[in-house]
């Protein structure tokens, strides 16, 4: 199991970051989209969530300005990045571009 960000973020498998907060109302929003998404996408992506509060240096680092925000990673880089609400076929149909 990786046990740093960028090594969980390093690979060639897709992963998608949700940076939330959990006093936010749109990032609640998210969690039943991120659980549909999963059902879509299984292991052909990864899906994780980043809580800006308890990871300060990770939303700094990656510039985190507002919540929900929803970066996707191949192999370290950024390859998509929004901030808001986003449906999950919107985000099926970018992980299926990065794959």
């Amino acid at each position: 199991m990786a046990s740093t960000f960028s090594e969980l973020i390093g690979g060639t498998t897709p992963v998608l970051v949700d940076f939330f907060a959990e006093w936010c109302g749109p990032c609640k929003a998210m969690k039943p989209v991120l659980e549909e998404l999963k059902s879509k996408v299984g292991e052909r992506a990864r899906i994780i969530k980043v809580d800006v509060d308890k990871s300060p240096q990770v939303a700094s680092d990656f510039q985190i300005r507002g919540v929900p925000t929803l970066i996707l990673f191949k192999e370290g880089v950024v390859k998509w990045r929004q901030s808001g609400v986003v449906s999950a076929n919107n985000l099926e149909r970018i992980i299926q571009q990065h794959l």
